[in-house]
């Protein structure tokens, strides 16, 4: 059984870092638990979690700021935030469905994991929100970066760096962040039975528009039917969706539909449809299977999306969704992992991302769960890491 660390002040994390290094052993780090398997495996002598490390510390709602601990869950965060109509604008996306995973999700492990969902495609990632961070380094000194107000950064940016780093450069203690209002109404516009090409084109066409579009995504018929419980009309279904004030959104709404009345069938789902629509395709419902068949998260260029997913299918079974404009590809693999292969596509249509989420141990031990860095990336990340745990303590083997 592993020792786990639960301290409840960032001054008790320091201490515990700075002891076990000294004693060169090594710590993974441990939110709530929802993310536990995203990565490769990684074998640490010691846990460290920040539950205990929970608690708003500061939310201005008129400066749309908020400050909290670093283990504080984000139901308790959209709880306080929804009270005074507003939210985390980069809809964060919660695993435990794809991941079989319990707890529940804390904000320290959504920036540590830059976890964003839908509205990335025009509100920004989660790193584009944080304002400041606190954190302990591998020497166990805390250091603070960035405060309550976005501006511009001369030299190493940390609070960009720590966001996505999946807890291999520091331990977060606490995150300052902004929050935006809730919009007043929303709706979706769904365009039915256009394959993937044709669907690429059409989001294309909608975000070109000056109707801002703060959604779009194709969901192939393979999948339609997992979402809103089967209520989207017959045929493949590619989603808009529209936000803001009520007259705002019923102007730009007459405008998709009269844009693409003409080429296929077009319905349109009301603010509760929508609410549940874009919640189940942030959180990858169709996949939330209860099985470990490979999961891949791949970003491209929108408009090349379609063609990695077809060209897979010529060698291996794959069921896949778009969304960000075709530009996220949620790949199932219904036998093997296909890493080389998913990766050697995604090279040939001008490069992306992969990130593989879910496997069983076997495939987590053998395939890189996140893209290979090229030389020189590479060599600056070594150079990173010297710097923020030279001693190689924290999730060791996470990220490769």
């Amino acid at each position: 059984m592993i020792p786990i660390f639960e301290p409840e002040t960032e001054a008790e994390a320091a201490g515990i870092i700075a002891t076990l290094v000294r004693n060169d052993l090594t710590l993974k780090i441990a939110g709530g638990g929802t993310r536990s398997g995203l990565g490769n495996p990684a074998a640490a002598d010691r846990i460290l979690t920040t539950r205990n490390l929970s608690g708003i510390v500061s939310y201005v709602p008129a400066e749309m700021t908020m400050t909290t601990k670093a283990g504080t869950l984000v139901a308790e965060i959209e709880a306080a935030l929804v009270a005074n109509r507003q939210m985390l604008a980069f809809e964060p996306l919660d695993y435990r469905g794809v991941m079989a995973t319990a707890g529940e999700p804390t904000i320290g492990g959504i920036f540590a994991t830059n976890a964003s969902g839908p509205r990335r495609l025009t509100a920004g990632a989660a790193r584009d929100h944080l304002l400041g961070v606190r954190f302990v380094n591998g020497a166990g000194e805390v250091i603070k970066s960035g405060g309550r107000v976005m501006k511009n950064v001369t030299g190493l940016d940390l609070v960009k760096l720590l966001c996505g780093s999946h807890g291999t450069l520091g331990l977060l203690t606490e995150v300052t962040f902004k929050v935006l209002p809730l919009p007043q109404a929303s709706a979706t516009i769904v365009v039915s039975g256009l394959d993937d090409a044709e669907a690429a084109a059409a989001m294309a066409k909608a975000m070109s528009l000056p109707v801002e579009v703060s959604g779009a995504a194709h969901l192939p018929e393979s999948v339609k039917g997992r979402f809103v419980g089967g209520g989207l009309a017959d045929g493949p279904a590619t989603v808009l969706r529209l936000e803001g004030l009520s007259a705002s959104v019923a102007v730009r709404q007459e405008k998709l539909v009269a844009t693409f009345a003409s080429a296929a069938p077009v319905t349109v789902l009301d603010h509760e449809a929508t609410t549940t629509l874009w919640r189940e395709i942030r959180d990858v419902k169709p996949y939330a299977d209860g099985t470990q068949r490979p999961l891949w998260r791949v970003s491209v260029a929108p408009s090349v999306g379609h063609q990695l997913v077809a060209a897979l299918r010529l060698e291996a079974g794959v069921d896949a969704f778009y969304d960000w404009q075709g530009g996220l590809v949620w790949l199932r693999m219904e036998a093997d992992a296909e890493g080389d292969l998913l990766r050697r596509y995604i090279r040939g249509l001008g490069g992306g991302h992969a990130t593989l989420v879910r496997a069983s141990d076997a495939v987590r031990a053998t395939t890189p769960a996140f893209e290979p860095e090229a030389p020189a990336i590479a060599a600056l990340s070594a150079r990173l890491k010297e710097k923020f745990d030279p001693k190689r303590a924290f999730n060791p083997g996470k990220m490769g």
